[in-house]
């Protein structure tokens, strides 16, 4: 049977059932005596063994296990919450995690050994050792009695069988018979076995079972199964995959004596090298199989029916739109026709609303990884940091989902690491021993803001101007005519950083200009608040989607371009003679500031034949706290449009953003502002 189907439903529930463990993990933390917390925890780690014990992933689901056998003690009050036991769970999580990441990238496990995170959770249990005696006395016990143990098999080797297992000796293989003893309350009998045959086929081939495929996958058989097994795997290893597997209460397993088996006639030996040609051959298939398995996962999004229900009946609107203007062709009724666009303008205004929220996610996915780093991050250096989260509920779109968990890390790792003090320096500037972080999310208007704040020590400015004349990134004189925040800005350059020693959490220099880098690509800004022993405060502002922006089409030379809305402070016209050079570079007072001029046919290497105006159109565009007026030769008004990529031949084009294709089937260029500072 094919899993490979059901695996991208396998990864998509794992992550939820993580994220759940993860934030359940750091809540038991704090509250150990919490039994719906236990409960919680343990009904996860159970329905992810099922769940890979079924898709054949013995990593995941042998781990899941003693996971299992741990909160069960704990749950039964046997052994107490300690930090340690935390600590080992929570290195349970990075390693379940890092296993799901694997089947993501390549469809498999990966070679991360599980064993000695088992062992350590082996180790927390009292009845260790009395398990391992057991275990033990078994096994000892199993080996005298092999003899014993082969007579007892029920299952016959027949004549073509005999001679399969003589072949498959010639080729390296060995036969073992094998008998599997599930547990007496094991709920899914057919289940667990299919488990033992699809992991026992990844190492070789069973050629007989009693009872046969089809009555066990029935479950017309009692609490065991027989089967006879080629393989090149020893007698121990074939055990420790089965036992690996739970609701497995014993096993007994004897190899197959070349000596007691009777040579074959010519006519069977003819069908049985056929057969074992076949055997070698899927062999070969299987392995060539397992190289190259890369399986790629559909991004996926979970979506509520209510939502669905509304997107269909807008579609089903449409249909009858569709129908209504074919009935107006024939009758080229004028008023008619107006009346059914005003209608299509209404139910696709309605639709792309419809499709923005089906595509929209609570940003609680981002934020609950977040408790989990900070945690970790506090113990290493020796600081005692509280995290505070507000608006996980707010939605933004899936894409920009993807995206902005990186450059958050950088920025709470940021304020951890440089923002926030030691306890001894708190201590002596009055301020609580344990440090504050806040995150927070909220819609505004067209955009969701994210705000990263902390109550550390702020930034020090002389420390930045220092930095920056001594990395030469700035002269002493430009140094003495920047304002607070201009120098404030200058940790966004790359490389940039007051950090005094390099550590794994930062100081490296590739922080803030990546936060920049990142949240511009995303069609948004960041800003620094910042003030001395109060605090930092970082604000990222990002559109609500990606894929259909709000735009006004302007006109430079005989071509079309789009310029968002959102980075549109104002529209004005001012005169010619009014225009000024100032180091080369135009500027107009405007409003008592100086607002620079930038000529768009000048940028966009358009030509123009025109003569100079008097009077010329300038849109007035904002990034932060700068603006500059771009020249454009004419308005041609608001218009909603749907962002193209120009593709990878014209990437990295700086000023484009991407394209439209307008209603006449023209393309369109947007041009990014941004870029333009």
């Amino acid at each position: 049977m094919d899993m490979n189907q059901y695996l991208d439903i396998f990864i998509e529930e794992s992550k939820e059932h993580l994220q759940n463990m993860n934030q359940l993990l750091l809540e038991l933390e704090t509250s150990p005596d919490n039994l719906d917390l236990l409960n919680e925890i343990f009904r996860i780690a159970h329905t992810l063994k099922g769940m890979s014990g079924t898709m054949g992933f013995n990593k995941i689901a042998s781990l899941t296990h003693e996971m299992e056998n741990v909160l069960q003690l704990i749950r039964n009050k046997e052994i107490p919450v300690t930090e340690y036991i935390i600590d080992v769970l929570f290195e349970c999580f990075d390693t379940l995690e890092e296993y799901i990441n694997k089947l993501v990238n390549t469809g498999d496990e990966g070679d991360l050994d599980p064993s000695p995170l088992i062992t350590k959770l082996c180790n927390i249990m009292d009845n260790k050792n009395s398990v391992e005696k057991q275990k033990n006395n078994a096994a000892k016990d199993e080996e005298k009695n092999d003899k014993t143990d082969e007579d007892n098999f029920s299952i016959e080797t027949e004549d073509i069988t005999k001679n399969v297992i003589c072949k498959a000796n010639e080729q390296g293989f060995k036969a073992f018979k094998i008998k599997v003893h599930l547990n007496p309350n094991c709920m899914l009998k057919s289940a667990r076995a299919f488990i033992v045959f699809n992991t026992l086929e990844k190492f070789g081939e069973i050629i007989k079972s009693k009872p046969t495929a089809e009555e066990i996958e029935d479950e017309k058989f009692d609490t065991s199964f027989e089967i006879i097994y080629l393989t090149k795997l020893n007698k121990s290893a074939i055990e420790n995959e089965i036992l690996n597997i739970s609701e497995i209460a014993n096993v007994m397993i004897s190899q197959i004596k070349l000596e007691n088996i009777p040579k074959s006639s010519n006519k069977k030996d003819t069908e049985t090298k056929g057969l074992q040609n076949e055997f070698v051959k899927q062999e070969k298939a299987k392995n060539n199989q397992n190289k190259n398995l890369k399986l790629k996962t559909s991004k996926t999004v979970r979506v509520d029916i209510d939502r669905l229900d509304n997107l269909m009946n807008l579609v089903s609107e449409l249909i009858i739109i569709k129908t209504r203007l074919e009935d107006i062709e024939d009758s080229k009724t004028k008023q008619n026709m107006i009346e059914a666009v005003e209608y299509l303008e209404r139910i696709t205004t309605s639709l792309h609303d419809a499709v923005m929220k089906v595509r929209m996610v609570p940003i609680e996915r981002v934020f609950n990884r977040f408790p989990r780093m900070v945690r970790d991050l506090s113990k290493e250096l020796g600081k005692d940091i509280s995290l505070y989260m507000t608006g996980e509920e707010t939605e933004v779109d899936r894409t920009v989902i993807d995206e902005i968990g990186d450059p958050l890390i950088h920025l709470i790792r940021n304020s951890i690491d440089h923002g926030i003090e030691g306890p001894n320096e708190r201590r002596k500037l009055n301020k609580p021993e344990t440090g504050t972080v806040s995150l927070r999310a909220y819609p505004d208007g067209n955009n969701v803001v994210i705000e990263v704040q902390d109550d550390g020590k702020g930034i020090v400015v002389e420390d930045i101007k220092a930095k920056a004349i001594s990395r030469n990134l700035i002269t002493k004189d430009a140094a003495d005519n920047m304002n607070d925040q201009e120098l404030i800005n200058l940790l966004f350059k790359p490389g940039f950083s007051t950090a005094d020693k390099i550590s794994d959490i930062s100081g490296r220099g590739v922080g803030l200009d990546v936060v920049k880098t990142k949240i511009e690509s995303l069609g948004g800004l960041v800003e620094v608040h910042s003030e001395l022993n109060k605090g930092t405060k970082f604000i990222i502002r990002l559109p609500l989607t990606l894929a259909i922006i709000q735009a006004l089409m302007v006109m430079v030379g005989d071509e079309k371009y789009a310029l968002p809305l959102n980075s549109i402070k104002e529209i004005t016209t001012i005169k010619s003679k009014d225009i000024r050079k100032v180091q080369n570079q135009e500027v107009v007072l405007y409003r008592n500031n100086t607002l620079p001029i930038l000529r768009m046919n000048n940028i966009l290497k358009v030509n123009l034949d025109l003569e100079d105006k008097d009077e010329i159109i300038v849109v007035v565009v904002k990034k932060g706290d700068k603006m500059a007026g771009l020249v454009v030769d004419d308005l041609i008004g608001q218009q909603e449009i749907v962002i193209k990529s120009l593709g990878k031949y014209l990437s990295g084009i700086k000023i484009i953003a991407g394209a439209t294709i307008l209603g006449n089937g023209q393309i369109a260029l947007i041009v990014d502002p941004n870029s333009l500072f």
